[in-house]
């Protein structure tokens, strides 16, 4: 029994031994013993840990969503000529002498960026009408490097959306998202090319939806979101946590022009219906009746004796209109189209503009307090020339 003890103390003491040897010369040896997920390295005399490269990412990336998506944003590089400055002095000699034989007739390329959205791998780039509008050239910079020039297929200005092309085989064209399964606070991603620094993915929510209101374009529908959109970023892709396109950035809420986490992209529906009419006409083709509509206030409400709370008053009708020859008069109440509520002008508008010129319509208005029925025949809705 005696010598039982004397061996087991002669090998628990030699192990101790071996134990302190290791852990001072050989300190990683421990850690990978001990199934640590960090990995120890000694450099000169600073002992430093790794993650293992086993580890996976955490389970909150958005790795995928972006990795999915970015392959389709493309930065898109725009230049326009300067108006030539007309100067009373263009050819004098004695100003020439001073300034050059340019003097007063050179004329300065402009440059501006924005981002767009491979959207079919036919060639297709969605992108903001503001980006490219009265661009003499157009240049498109795919994320793996290639670079195009491209050409205007269409526009739309009342939502600021734009079809560019471009000739580029195996073409990476993104997923459209269903906007009608967003909800308020569900995450997104902003992709896009801010300030030019090159192609960047910024994270946030979905702050809001429907937003209008606003002034930025005709028809508005806008997703709110706090992802960081800054100058650049027009015309790139809000995405969800799939890489589905949710909208294209269009629009920020800042006083310094830099991203204040209020920012506004157009839905995908719109986006949808506004590049297939474009694809396939070259334009957007929409309803109209010739009135100026005007929000029913409670000040007017109070003013006229208006008995509705809702509905848009007409506050003007176009001689010789679609609706002055169906006998809209200033002063109605416009309450319903085809059967669906008008609740304010902006749902005026977005009604009228998805009727289809030339078909009839039933318009329920309001006059002197007592509702009627008049069918209206649809014009097509000109053309509203932007300022340049």
């Amino acid at each position: 029994m005696r010598r039982f003890w004397l061996l087991f103390a002669q090998a628990v003491t030699i192990g101790l031994a071996v134990w302190f040897i290791v852990t001072t010369l050989k300190p990683d040896w421990t850690g990978r013993l001990g199934g640590s997920q960090n990995l120890r390295i000694a450099s000169s005399s600073v002992s430093i840990q790794e993650a293992m490269p086993s580890q996976s990412p955490s389970q909150n990336s958005y790795r995928d969503a972006a990795k999915r998506a970015m392959p389709s944003v493309v930065n898109i590089f725009t230049t326009k000529e300067a108006k030539q400055l007309k100067n009373p002095y263009l050819n004098d000699p004695f100003f020439k002498k001073f300034f050059g034989d340019g003097y007063g007739g050179q004329t300065e390329k402009q440059s501006s960026l924005g981002s767009g959205v491979v959207i079919s791998p036919q060639g297709y780039i969605l992108t903001n009408n503001h980006v490219v509008e009265a661009a003499d050239e157009i240049e498109v910079a795919l994320a793996d490097g290639r670079k195009a020039v491209a050409k205007v297929v269409g526009a739309d200005p009342e939502t600021d959306l734009a079809v560019i092309k471009i000739d580029v085989p195996n073409l990476p064209a993104i997923t459209l998202g269903r906007i009608e399964q967003v909800q308020v606070g569900d995450p997104v991603l902003a992709i896009g090319n801010p300030f030019g620094v090159g192609q960047t993915v910024t994270m946030g929510i979905v702050s809001a939806l429907g937003r209008n209101h606003l002034g930025i374009n005709t028809f508005e529908n806008f997703i709110q979101t706090d992802a960081a959109i800054n100058p650049g970023n027009s015309g790139g892709a809000l995405i969800d946590t799939n890489g589905n396109l949710l909208g294209i950035n269009t629009a920020i809420y800042s006083s310094s022009g830099g991203s204040l986490g209020i920012g506004f992209a157009i839905p995908v529906s719109t986006v949808k219906t506004v590049m297939e009419s474009i694809i396939k006409t070259g334009q957007v083709v929409r309803g109209w009746i010739g009135v100026e509509p005007q929000d029913i206030t409670p000040e007017l409400a109070e003013s006229f004796g208006l008995t509705k709370k809702t509905g848009a008053i007409i506050a003007g009708v176009l001689r010789d209109g679609p609706a002055d020859k169906a006998g809209v008069k200033p002063g109605d109440i416009l309450l319903a189209i085809e059967d669906k509520p008008v609740t304010d002008t902006t749902e005026m508008l977005n009604l009228i503009a998805q009727l289809t010129p030339g078909n009839k319509a039933k318009f329920t208005i309001s006059r002197r307090n007592q509702d009627s029925i008049v069918q209206v025949t649809i014009g097509k809705r000109p053309k509203i020339q932007r300022e340049q």
